[in-house]
Parts: C-alpha cells; sequence; structure tokens
C-alpha cells in the first residue's frame, strides 16, 4: 500500500524508481502505483473534457527504458478497465504524443517516460490537445490515486496504432513548405542523437530529403544518458 503519491511528482511528471540495478534505490513505480495513478488521470481528464469515462479515447507510447513494457500494460489495463479506448502508439517521441491529440483526435495522451533521468527511472507525462499538464494537474490526478478512484469498471479496447510514420510525414512536410524545396537537405551530412533509440525516426525525415545520415545512441539498458556521462557523446566523435 502506497502511503503518499506526491512523492511521485517532479514539476508536471511522474517520476519514480521502475527497475532494479542501482545500490539503495528499491523499486517503488509499481504495476498498483501506475495503475492508480492512471486512474486518477482518467478521473482528471473525464472532468476536464466532461465525458464520461467509456466516451475518452487515450494514446499511449514510451520511450526505450527497459522498464517501458511493464508500465505500459499497466497503464492500458487500468484505462481500459474503465472502458476507455486506447490507442498503443509503441516506442514513440514525447512530442509525437502530443500531436496524436491532433491527429488521432485523441481526448489525452500518455509518455511513459523519464527524460534524461537514469536508466531505473521512468514515469508519466501527460497531454491534452491544449499541451502538456500543470504541476497543479499532476497534483490533482495524485490526489485522486491517493484516495481511490469511483469510476464504474467497463470494457475498454486497445489497438496498436504506428503514429510515428505518419509524425514523421507530418515533419518533411513542414521542411518542404518551410524551404520550398522538395529536397530540402540534398547534400548536408547530419548526425542524429536518436535518444536511445526513441528518435530512430529522424532518418525517415532527414533521408527523404536527401541527406546523408549516421545515428548515434546510447542503450539505456546499459548506460547512463548524455548528461550523465560523455562516453557517449565521445563515441559519436568517431567516424563511422
Amino acid at each position: 500500500m502506497i502511503e503518499d503519491f506526491k512523492r511521485f511528482k517532479s514539476g508536471t511528471d511522474i517520476r519514480g524508481v521502475a527497475s532494479e540495478g542501482v545500490p539503495g534505490e528499491t523499486v517503488d513505480l509499481t504495476d498498483e502505483a501506475i495503475e492508480n495513478m492512471t486512474a486518477g488521470f482518467v478521473a482528471w481528464l473525464k472532468d476536464m473534457t466532461k465525458k464520461t469515462a467509456g466516451k475518452l479515447t487515450v494514446s499511449v507510447g514510451h520511450d526505450s527504458r527497459i522498464s517501458a513494457p511493464r508500465i505500459k500494460g499497466a497503464v492500458i489495463r487500468s484505462l481500459t478497465s474503465f472502458g476507455v479506448s486506447v490507442y498503443d502508439c509503441g516506442l514513440s517521441s514525447t512530442p509525437a504524443m502530443f500531436m496524436t491529440t491532433m491527429d488521432l483526435n485523441c481526448d489525452g495522451a500518455v509518455q511513459i517516460t523519464a527524460s534524461h533521468h537514469p536508466y531505473n527511472r521512468n514515469g508519466l507525462k501527460f497531454f491534452t490537445k491544449k499541451g502538456g499538464l500543470g504541476g497543479g494537474d499532476i497534483t490533482v490526478i495524485l490526489n485522486y490515486a491517493q484516495q481511490g478512484v469511483a469510476l464504474p469498471k467497463a470494457e475498454g479496447k486497445a489497438a496498436p496504432v504506428n503514429y510515428m510514420v505518419q509524425y514523421a510525414q507530418r515533419l518533411r512536410q513542414l521542411i518542404i513548405d518551410g524551404t520550398g524545396q522538395t529536397q530540402p537537405l540534398q547534400g548536408l551530412k547530419i548526425i542524429v542523437d536518436a535518444g536511445n533509440g526513441a528518435g530512430g525516426y529522424s532518418h525517415w525525415v532527414l533521408t527523404s530529403q536527401a541527406a546523408s545520415f549516421w545515428s548515434r545512441t546510447a542503450c539505456f539498458r546499459t548506460t547512463f544518458p548524455i548528461r550523465k556521462t560523455k562516453k557517449p557523446w565521445k563515441a559519436s566523435q568517431k567516424r563511422p
């Protein structure tokens, strides 16, 4: 039983320890915690949209952290238990998940990520059509999680959606429209930090504009992000 959900608040996001591997850090972002906080998001979103839970559509995506599959399962399990329709977007970038509220007409979106935090951490980031939630919204969601959400149970459905292809097409078109050229990057050599794999879609955008592309990345499975170590950056300076 979690006694204080407020400890998961990190500014405008939810953060916690999701994987073993760091001495002295015990996993607290359990399935139970995730399901309760997701239920809190459903209650908050229901209040904001004035819709019943069964009329809500929410997209779910994640970065490449090793805890992502487990957490995604808990998020989707909680959402569908209240009758929410879910788009499972799989490995996705955070900006793309916001855009699902536009392109897929989702009432809300959940990105499972911990940004630059170490590989054993993870969390939840929420969006609506108005953008990311504020700190006050996160407090409300965590209060709901603490108190328990009294919403009727139902049976929602989850469907896989490869939105990153559509998102990449959107980005390609923005480049073309902005430059007035069909291949504005021709002749350029571009190195991309693929964000531990989640930003790999960038090759769809850049190579379609005739740019030479090389990606560097660090795996969250074994290393810390760029802000914690310079090793991945030094590796990227070696020519392929």
